[in-house]
């Protein structure tokens, strides 16, 4: 097991580890110790061993540590991927990482309620302060918004458009967070829905935030999901269903949805399977999580829907992401005491290295609308808000 205190390695070997770093960041335009916002600013030796041995792992960890600074991460992570420079990485440290996301089921039912406690439960407070009013932790439609709050209802109106929604439809969320949509879908369209999450703390806010509303919240696992719906949504949750649980997850859906229904499903996705999750974002941030690939997703589908539309609006994750960061920055001397610098660090570089890989466009924002046996003359996407 390696360690990276500033006696591992010799002194000429560290000093080779930053030049070899420098040169791999200069393709990017980023410089060690430059003055730029973009640039890195080592305050430990130990950086560059770390990142050669443990790639983004070592590079998080090191800045939630204090051991770099930049100003302008978001930036930084935007030249770093548009030039493609983690391939040029082979950290051996990784390897195991990969090799489990490929050979074990870790979204298998039991699993699945950890991301819930690790991340989700962190305090509907916490949340209140970076979120919008409707607390949509999921990326917003930018089109024609100005404003993080129009950003997401414009989001969750195009939502109830491609799904045709009439009063008196049913309804299912699978994976409905703290009930933004299931709300605006009661308020503005007259539905009634059934959300289903694996985190207590959405559940219960929820429940209390849409008291009088024909919305029923479950604590529940999507296999385990039953009923008959009009309509089905998915927003945001199929980045923790794991490439092993995708044909079930579509069985889920296939189940549950009436004849004449329509199932949207909006997910982050990547354009190769590489296996495994970002190490860093799977240990601190999203435990299990799995990105999908367009092709996985609609092979997963296949037997079971017709793919009526696509949307790609990535883009618009960036400045959703920066948006949250600006309230996250803003609010964050209320919880710095009891989250800790090493939280507010570790959030931070959460939210500006994903905002500088959507920006990059490494990821990809999907809406897909899929029917059961094919919509008679045809789908016609509506008109965005």
């Amino acid at each position: 097991m390696l360690t990276f205190d500033s006696g591992t390695l010799p002194e000429h070997s560290q000093d080779t580890l930053t030049r070899k770093l420098g040169a791999l960041l200069q393709q990017a335009d980023v410089r060690l110790d430059g003055d730029r916002p973009w640039d890195v600013r080592l305050r430990d030796d130990d950086v560059p061993a770390r990142v050669f041995a443990q790639g983004n792992l070592g590079l998080g960890e090191a800045y939630m540590e204090g051991h770099w600074d930049c100003d302008q991460l978001d930036v930084l992570f935007h030249r770093v991927l548009r030039a493609d420079l983690g391939h040029q990485l082979h950290p051996t440290e990784l390897l195991w990482h990969h090799l489990r996301a490929r050979l074990f089921n870790l979204q298998t039912a039991r699993r699945a309620w950890q991301v819930g406690q690790a991340h989700y439960d962190l305090g509907n407070d916490f949340y209140a302060a970076m979120l919008d009013p409707r607390m949509t932790y999921t990326c917003g439609y930018w089109a024609n918004a100005e404003t993080l709050a129009q950003a997401q209802e414009d989001k969750l109106e195009l939502v109830c458009r491609k799904l045709g929604l009439e009063p008196g439809m049913r309804v299912l969320d699978i994976g409905c967070g703290w009930g933004s949509f299931m709300g605006y879908a009661a308020q503005r369209h007259g539905v009634e829905c059934v959300g289903v999450t694996i985190s207590k703390e959405q559940a219960s806010w929820a429940q209390q935030r849409y008291a009088g509303l024909p919305l029923e919240f479950r604590l529940q696992d999507y296999r385990a999901v039953t009923g008959q719906f009009d309509r089905i949504v998915s927003i945001g949750m199929f980045e923790h269903v794991g490439h092993r649980n995708y044909r079930d997850f579509m069985d889920v859906a296939a189940r549950c949805l009436a004849d004449d229904g329509l199932f949207l499903l909006h997910t982050i996705g990547k354009q190769a399977d590489t296996g495994a999750t970002d190490a860093w974002i799977s240990r601190y941030i999203f435990p299990n999580g799995e990105i999908p690939t367009l092709a996985q997703i609609t092979a997963a589908g296949e037997g079971r829907f017709v793919v009526e539309d696509v949307h790609n609006f990535g883009a618009d994750y960036d400045r959703t992401l920066m948006a949250w960061h600006a309230n996250f920055a803003q609010a964050w001397p209320r919880f710095a005491e009891q989250l800790g610098e090493r939280f507010g660090r570790m959030w931070r570089y959460y939210l500006l290295s994903c905002a500088g890989a959507f920006r990059a466009r490494s990821l990809q924002l999907w809406q897909l609308v899929l029917s059961r046996h094919g919509v008679e003359g045809g789908y016609q996407r509506p008109l965005a808000p």
